[in-house]
């Protein structure tokens, strides 16, 4: 632990990148780079425990994401149903709790489906961090999809405003991310919580994900401690100040 320079942030959302090329710079099969990935996850978690970030969001698999080679996709639902098994009682105890972001129906494999409900039941209570996993997760169909619930509901145009539209997006309990972070040196959002985003701080990194530890994800955050947020508001009126944390 090292002392902060200003507040921890709330929220992390971290897209996971460079697992195919971290393989094939070791002349292996891009789905070793995905295995490889798992210890990457774990020492993301947690770090954020350690900092007290008390929610983080990892993409894990995009709505655009099917259209990759079919043994790769296969791989990535078999593996992602690993974690679950191999990790959830971890989570559980540590006072995480587990939700998932996206569509759950087909072609999301029903035995998927089913482990995700089930992991998300055993840690509904938990408190200490809430841990999201994108999975079959794209931010234009999530805002489409608020959109056609308000709709449907018959909510008057003139009573639609932004906020109106966060209350209908998936959880819309969860805070914004403060910080967004992007493995292996690409810069683009990549369709990531789109309607969240829009005050979120990027940061890029050229690291690639399975190679991901604490001490990436400290200098990130202590990086985030440096930058002055000012919503669209001059800093000396708007910036954000709060109690200065722990790193």
């Amino acid at each position: 632990m090292i002392s902060a320079e200003g507040p921890v942030p709330t929220h992390v959302a971290c897209i996971m990148d460079g697992n195919g090329r971290w393989a094939t710079r070791r002349g292996l099969e891009r789905i070793d780079g995905h295995a490889a990935g798992e210890a990457a996850i774990l020492a993301f978690v947690d770090a954020a425990l350690d900092m007290g970030i008390p929610w983080i969001t990892l993409f894990a698999f995009s709505t655009e994401n099917w259209s990759r080679p079919a043994a790769e996709v296969a791989f990535l639902m078999a593996f992602n149903s690993a974690v679950i098994r191999r990790h959830g009682a971890y989570f559980h105890q540590r006072g995480i709790r587990v939700r998932y972001l996206g569509a759950r129906r087909e072609p999301v494999p029903a035995s998927l489906s089913t482990e995700m409900t089930e992991i998300e039941e055993l840690t509904a209570e938990n408190r200490r961090m809430t841990l999201t996993l994108a999975f079959n997760h794209g931010g234009r169909s999530e805002i489409a999809d608020a959109v056609q619930t308000i709709v449907r509901q018959g909510v008057p145009a003139d009573q639609i405003d932004s906020r109106t539209v966060a209350a209908y997006l998936e959880r819309p309990d969860m805070p914004d991310p403060d910080l967004v972070i992007r493995t292996a040196g690409e810069q683009r959002l990549s369709n990531f919580l789109l309607w969240r985003l829009a005050y979120s701080e990027l940061m890029f990194t050229d690291v690639l994900w399975p190679d991901f530890r604490a001490e990436h994800l400290r200098e990130a955050v202590r990086a985030f401690q440096r930058r002055t947020r000012r919503f669209g508001g001059l800093a000396d009126e708007l910036a954000v100040q709060t109690e200065p944390g722990r790193v």
